[in-house]
Formats: structure tokens, sequence, C-alpha cells
């Protein structure tokens, strides 16, 4: 975390295209925190890979040992108080690369401990992380089948939980793609002023 006492959020985007709504929605988001302190991680940018490579396995099976790109990403983690995570919706899911990103980041021995007698103990318990999707559909296609808790058990379940992240907030931009410019911004508005409200209020611990 953080050494001084002022929150820290860490805005991860996975996108290619630096025009894309999606980085639209993090530069709004980045504005609204400001004067407060924001890092951005743009992961295609910066060419991160998200491929889990056998250096990765190692560093698994022994224990430590990660290759340098985990490290810089686990320590611009552990500056934040908060994480943001902006992203399209593809598949009802995330990008690959934003899924690469977490399968190689949040691992065993910084994220969470494990062990036979004790089980799994969470360790990231001062990050609060928040879900900004994207999404291309509208709410009620998402109420209907069901995709927007589909994704929430992906996320906040599978992941926040699991290492013991506080839940924050989860504002989706829905029907990402109507015609009408300022029906979007209406809505990219909402989402923005959601996510931002709660990084100001801090989430309660558990």
């Amino acid at each position: 975390m953080s050494t001084d006492d002022m929150p820290r959020t860490l805005v991860v985007i996975a996108h290619p295209d630096p025009g894309s709504l999606t980085h639209h929605v993090s530069q709004r988001l980045g504005a609204a925190l400001r004067p407060g302190a924001v890092e951005v991680a743009d992961l295609h940018r910066e060419g991160f890979d998200p491929r889990f490579t056998p250096a990765d396995r190692r560093a698994y099976h022994e224990g430590g040992g990660h290759p340098p790109d985990v490290l810089r990403e686990q320590r611009r983690l552990d500056r934040a108080t908060d994480l943001v995570l902006v992203f399209p919706v593809y598949w009802w899911s995330v990008p690959a690369l934003l899924k690469g990103w977490i399968d190689r980041v949040f691992v065993s021995g910084w994220a969470f401990e494990y062990s036979a007698p004790a089980g799994v103990q969470p360790k990231l318990q001062r990050l609060t992380t928040h879900l900004l999707p994207v999404a291309g559909a509208d709410a009620g296609a998402y109420e209907r089948h069901g995709y927007g808790t589909a994704l929430r058990t992906q996320l906040t379940h599978g992941l926040v939980d699991y290492v013991g992240s506080r839940r924050g907030a989860t504002a989706f931009v829905h029907d990402s793609e109507q015609p009408s410019t300022e029906a979007t911004e209406a809505t990219v508005d909402r989402a923005v002023r959601t996510v931002a409200a709660a990084v100001r209020v801090p989430a309660p611990r558990p």
C-alpha cells in the first residue's frame, strides 16, 4: 500500500485503440478522481504480455522468482488503495489481455497463500476493487440473460473475494454502441460518477 495516508487509485485499461470509448471512460474517470493520486496502467500501450509462461509456472511451483513485468504490476498494486478495472465486455467476460494480467499478477504468495491446515488465506485486504465494464448490450439484455450476474461472479466472487479485496463499485456503461452520442455520454457520466464517489468514500471492512 502507499506509504502515506493519501488514497492512490490504479486504473487498469485493456483496449488496443486509444480512441475507444473504453479509453474515453478511463480519461473521464481520471479527471473525476483528481487532484487525488491516480496511476494509469494501459496494458496494450505498455506491451504487457498476457501469456502465462514457463517462467510463471516455475515461480508458481517454487514460490518466488516472478518475471520482472509481474513484479512491476505487483508493486503498482502495492502502492494503491483502490483498483479500477476499465474494459470492454468480450463474450460476457474480460478481454484476453486483462484476463492474462489477472492470471499472471494475482498469484499465490502475493495475492493469497494456501496451506493444507489453513486453506486459502487472502492477502489483499488493503485494496478496494471497482469494476467499470463497457458493454454493447443494453441493461435489459443483461438482466434477462444473466450476463451481469455472470460477470460479477467471475470477477467479484472469483477474484475480489478470493484475494480478500474489499468490494467497491460496479458501474456498467451499457448500450455503448448506440447512435446517440448524447445518450452514450450520459451513461458514461453516471458510471464515472458512481465509481469516483466510491473511491472517495472507502468501502467498509467486512
